[in-house]
Protein backbone atom coordinates (compact mmCIF):
# COMPACT_ATOMS: atom_id res chain seq x y z
CA UNK A 1 0.00 0.00 0.00
CA UNK A 2 1.27 3.47 -0.89
CA UNK A 3 2.57 5.53 2.01
CA UNK A 4 1.10 9.00 2.44
CA UNK A 5 3.16 12.12 3.12
CA UNK A 6 1.60 15.38 4.28
CA UNK A 7 3.37 18.66 3.49
CA UNK A 8 2.16 21.96 4.91
CA UNK A 9 2.92 25.26 3.24
CA UNK A 10 2.97 23.38 -0.07
CA UNK A 11 1.78 26.17 -2.35
CA UNK A 12 5.25 27.61 -2.97
CA UNK A 13 8.95 27.50 -2.13
CA UNK A 14 10.32 24.69 0.01
CA UNK A 15 6.87 23.16 0.53
CA UNK A 16 6.12 22.84 -3.18
CA UNK A 17 9.61 21.50 -3.90
CA UNK A 18 9.24 18.96 -1.08
CA UNK A 19 5.85 17.80 -2.39
CA UNK A 20 7.34 17.22 -5.84
CA UNK A 21 10.34 15.36 -4.46
CA UNK A 22 8.35 13.11 -2.13
CA UNK A 23 5.95 12.23 -4.94
CA UNK A 24 8.99 11.25 -7.03
CA UNK A 25 10.09 9.05 -4.11
CA UNK A 26 6.79 7.16 -4.35
CA UNK A 27 4.67 8.82 -1.65
CA UNK A 28 1.09 9.88 -2.23
CA UNK A 29 1.41 13.51 -1.16
CA UNK A 30 -1.29 15.52 0.58
CA UNK A 31 -0.24 19.03 -0.38
CA UNK A 32 -1.70 21.41 2.19
CA UNK A 33 -1.83 25.22 2.03
CA UNK A 34 -4.26 28.12 1.91
CA UNK A 35 -3.97 28.96 -1.80
CA UNK A 36 -5.97 26.27 -3.56
CA UNK A 37 -5.26 27.58 -7.06
CA UNK A 38 -1.55 27.05 -6.56
CA UNK A 39 -2.16 23.62 -5.02
CA UNK A 40 -4.24 22.57 -8.03
CA UNK A 41 -1.39 23.54 -10.36
CA UNK A 42 1.13 21.67 -8.20
CA UNK A 43 -0.98 18.50 -8.12
CA UNK A 44 -1.42 18.64 -11.91
CA UNK A 45 2.37 18.99 -12.30
CA UNK A 46 3.05 16.04 -9.99
CA UNK A 47 0.51 13.83 -11.76
CA UNK A 48 1.89 14.77 -15.18
CA UNK A 49 5.28 13.56 -13.96
CA UNK A 50 3.79 10.21 -12.94
CA UNK A 51 3.34 10.92 -9.22
CA UNK A 52 0.29 10.99 -6.98
CA UNK A 53 -0.93 13.95 -4.94
CA UNK A 54 -4.05 15.48 -3.46
CA UNK A 55 -4.63 19.14 -2.74
CA UNK A 56 -5.97 19.97 0.73
CA UNK A 57 -6.96 23.52 1.64
CA UNK A 58 -5.49 24.19 5.07
CA UNK A 59 -4.69 27.24 7.18
CA UNK A 60 -2.38 26.09 9.99
CA UNK A 61 -3.52 29.01 12.17
CA UNK A 62 -7.08 27.59 12.29
CA UNK A 63 -8.07 24.66 14.51
CA UNK A 64 -11.07 23.94 12.26
CA UNK A 65 -8.97 23.97 9.11
CA UNK A 66 -6.35 21.65 10.61
CA UNK A 67 -9.15 19.29 11.65
CA UNK A 68 -10.11 19.19 7.98
CA UNK A 69 -6.54 18.19 7.11
CA UNK A 70 -6.74 15.36 9.64
CA UNK A 71 -10.00 14.20 8.06
CA UNK A 72 -8.34 14.23 4.62
CA UNK A 73 -5.52 12.12 6.07
CA UNK A 74 -8.04 9.56 7.34
CA UNK A 75 -9.47 9.31 3.80
CA UNK A 76 -6.05 9.04 2.13
CA UNK A 77 -5.22 5.96 0.04
CA UNK A 78 -2.71 4.49 2.47
CA UNK A 79 -1.09 4.86 5.88
CA UNK A 80 0.17 8.31 6.84
CA UNK A 81 3.87 7.74 7.52
CA UNK A 82 5.33 11.22 7.02
CA UNK A 83 4.39 14.72 8.15
CA UNK A 84 6.49 17.67 6.98
CA UNK A 85 5.73 20.74 9.08
CA UNK A 86 6.95 23.32 6.59
CA UNK A 87 4.43 26.18 6.86
CA UNK A 88 6.09 29.27 8.30
CA UNK A 89 7.61 32.61 7.50
CA UNK A 90 9.01 35.91 8.72
CA UNK A 91 7.60 39.41 8.93
CA UNK A 92 9.67 42.52 9.46
CA UNK A 93 13.23 43.23 10.48
CA UNK A 94 12.61 45.74 13.28
CA UNK A 95 14.50 45.99 16.57
CA UNK A 96 12.69 44.90 19.71
CA UNK A 97 12.10 48.46 20.90
CA UNK A 98 10.04 49.29 17.78
CA UNK A 99 8.72 45.81 17.02
CA UNK A 100 5.25 45.35 15.56
CA UNK A 101 3.39 43.08 17.98
CA UNK A 102 1.10 41.95 15.18
CA UNK A 103 4.07 40.69 13.17
CA UNK A 104 5.36 38.75 16.18
CA UNK A 105 1.91 37.24 16.78
CA UNK A 106 1.66 36.15 13.14
CA UNK A 107 5.13 34.56 13.19
CA UNK A 108 4.39 32.71 16.43
CA UNK A 109 1.00 31.51 15.24
CA UNK A 110 2.22 30.23 11.88
CA UNK A 111 5.63 28.82 12.82
CA UNK A 112 5.04 27.57 16.36
CA UNK A 113 1.35 27.06 16.97
CA UNK A 114 0.89 25.89 13.39
CA UNK A 115 3.44 23.15 14.01
CA UNK A 116 1.70 22.29 17.27
CA UNK A 117 -1.79 22.14 15.74
CA UNK A 118 -0.81 20.00 12.79
CA UNK A 119 1.38 17.64 14.80
CA UNK A 120 -1.34 17.05 17.41
CA UNK A 121 -3.91 16.38 14.70
CA UNK A 122 -1.77 13.95 12.68
CA UNK A 123 0.14 12.14 15.45
CA UNK A 124 -2.50 9.40 15.93
CA UNK A 125 -2.32 8.47 12.24
CA UNK A 126 1.47 8.58 12.21
CA UNK A 127 1.69 6.30 15.24
CA UNK A 128 -0.94 3.96 13.84
CA UNK A 129 1.19 3.45 10.72
CA UNK A 130 3.86 1.79 12.87
CA UNK A 131 6.59 3.76 11.11
CA UNK A 132 5.82 7.46 11.41
CA UNK A 133 8.14 10.38 10.80
CA UNK A 134 7.66 14.03 11.76
CA UNK A 135 9.88 16.54 9.99
CA UNK A 136 9.98 20.10 11.31
CA UNK A 137 11.47 22.57 8.85
CA UNK A 138 12.85 25.30 11.09
CA UNK A 139 15.90 27.49 10.43
CA UNK A 140 19.41 28.29 11.57
CA UNK A 141 17.59 31.25 13.15
CA UNK A 142 16.55 28.69 15.75
CA UNK A 143 20.16 28.54 16.92
CA UNK A 144 21.45 32.12 16.72
CA UNK A 145 19.87 35.54 17.23
CA UNK A 146 20.62 38.65 15.19
CA UNK A 147 19.66 42.31 15.25
CA UNK A 148 16.19 42.92 13.90
CA UNK A 149 15.32 39.26 13.94
CA UNK A 150 13.90 38.96 17.44
CA UNK A 151 10.43 37.82 16.45
CA UNK A 152 11.57 35.35 13.83
CA UNK A 153 14.41 33.90 15.88
CA UNK A 154 12.11 33.56 18.90
CA UNK A 155 9.63 31.59 16.78
CA UNK A 156 12.32 29.37 15.30
CA UNK A 157 13.91 28.75 18.71
CA UNK A 158 10.45 27.63 19.83
CA UNK A 159 10.18 25.22 16.90
CA UNK A 160 13.52 23.74 17.89
CA UNK A 161 12.17 23.32 21.43
CA UNK A 162 9.09 21.53 20.06
CA UNK A 163 11.25 19.09 18.07
CA UNK A 164 13.45 18.24 21.03
CA UNK A 165 10.53 17.88 23.41
CA UNK A 166 8.60 15.67 21.01
CA UNK A 167 11.58 13.39 20.56
CA UNK A 168 11.76 12.85 24.30
CA UNK A 169 8.02 12.34 24.71
CA UNK A 170 7.75 9.88 21.82
CA UNK A 171 10.74 7.78 22.86
CA UNK A 172 9.67 4.12 22.72
CA UNK A 173 6.86 4.81 20.25
CA UNK A 174 7.17 4.23 16.47
CA UNK A 175 7.46 7.90 15.49
CA UNK A 176 10.77 9.63 14.86
CA UNK A 177 11.28 13.40 14.96
CA UNK A 178 13.61 15.18 12.56
CA UNK A 179 14.50 18.87 12.57
CA UNK A 180 15.93 20.46 9.42
CA UNK A 181 17.48 23.91 9.80
CA UNK A 182 18.34 25.68 6.54
CA UNK A 183 20.44 28.81 6.40
CA UNK A 184 20.22 31.21 3.45
CA UNK A 185 17.59 29.87 1.02
CA UNK A 186 16.45 31.97 -1.92
CA UNK A 187 12.80 31.32 -2.72
CA UNK A 188 10.28 33.39 -4.63
CA UNK A 189 8.29 34.56 -1.61
CA UNK A 190 10.14 34.43 1.72
CA UNK A 191 11.79 37.84 1.40
CA UNK A 192 8.74 39.44 -0.17
CA UNK A 193 6.58 38.36 2.76
CA UNK A 194 9.18 39.51 5.27
CA UNK A 195 9.47 42.96 3.70
CA UNK A 196 5.83 43.52 2.81
CA UNK A 197 6.30 43.06 -0.92
CA UNK A 198 9.38 45.31 -1.20
CA UNK A 199 11.29 43.60 -4.03
CA UNK A 200 14.46 45.66 -3.59
CA UNK A 201 14.80 44.81 0.12
CA UNK A 202 14.07 41.15 -0.57
CA UNK A 203 16.72 40.95 -3.30
CA UNK A 204 19.30 42.82 -1.20
CA UNK A 205 19.46 39.87 1.23
CA UNK A 206 21.08 37.75 -1.51
CA UNK A 207 23.13 40.49 -3.18
CA UNK A 208 26.55 39.21 -4.22
CA UNK A 209 25.83 35.63 -3.09
CA UNK A 210 26.46 33.57 -6.20
CA UNK A 211 24.81 30.37 -5.03
CA UNK A 212 22.42 30.55 -2.09
CA UNK A 213 20.45 27.42 -1.34
CA UNK A 214 17.25 26.95 -3.32
CA UNK A 215 14.05 25.15 -2.40
CA UNK A 216 15.08 21.92 -4.14
CA UNK A 217 18.18 21.71 -1.94
CA UNK A 218 16.05 21.64 1.20
CA UNK A 219 13.57 19.24 -0.37
CA UNK A 220 16.51 16.90 -1.06
CA UNK A 221 17.42 17.03 2.65
CA UNK A 222 13.83 16.25 3.67
CA UNK A 223 13.64 13.30 1.29
CA UNK A 224 17.01 11.90 2.40
CA UNK A 225 16.11 12.07 6.09
CA UNK A 226 12.65 10.65 5.57
CA UNK A 227 13.82 7.69 3.48
CA UNK A 228 16.49 6.39 5.89
CA UNK A 229 15.65 3.04 7.52
CA UNK A 230 13.15 3.79 10.25
CA UNK A 231 15.53 2.90 13.07
CA UNK A 232 17.81 5.74 11.85
CA UNK A 233 16.79 9.14 13.23
CA UNK A 234 18.47 12.26 11.88
CA UNK A 235 17.82 14.37 14.97
CA UNK A 236 18.93 17.68 13.48
CA UNK A 237 20.30 18.59 10.08
CA UNK A 238 21.80 22.06 9.56
CA UNK A 239 22.28 23.02 5.91
CA UNK A 240 23.78 26.24 4.58
CA UNK A 241 25.17 27.36 1.22
CA UNK A 242 28.95 27.21 0.89
CA UNK A 243 29.03 31.03 0.92
CA UNK A 244 27.49 31.17 4.41
CA UNK A 245 29.93 30.09 7.10
CA UNK A 246 27.63 31.27 9.89
CA UNK A 247 24.51 33.36 10.38
CA UNK A 248 26.58 36.56 10.30
CA UNK A 249 29.39 35.45 7.95
CA UNK A 250 28.46 35.42 4.26
CA UNK A 251 30.86 35.69 1.34
CA UNK A 252 29.62 38.21 -1.22
CA UNK A 253 31.27 39.10 -4.51
CA UNK A 254 31.83 42.77 -5.30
Amino acid sequence: MTSVAIVTGASSGIGAATARRLAAEGFHVLAAARRTDRLAALVAEIEAAGGAATAVACDVTSDESVAGLAAAAEAAPGPVTLLVNNAGGARGLDPVETADVGDWQWMYDVNVLGTLRVTKALLPALERSGAGTIVIVSSTAGHVVYEGGGGYTAAKHAQTAIAGTLRLELCGRPVRVIEIDPGMVKTEEFGLVRFGGDTDRAEAVYAGVAEPLVADDVADCVAWCATRPHHVNIDQLVVRPLAQAAQHKVHRTS
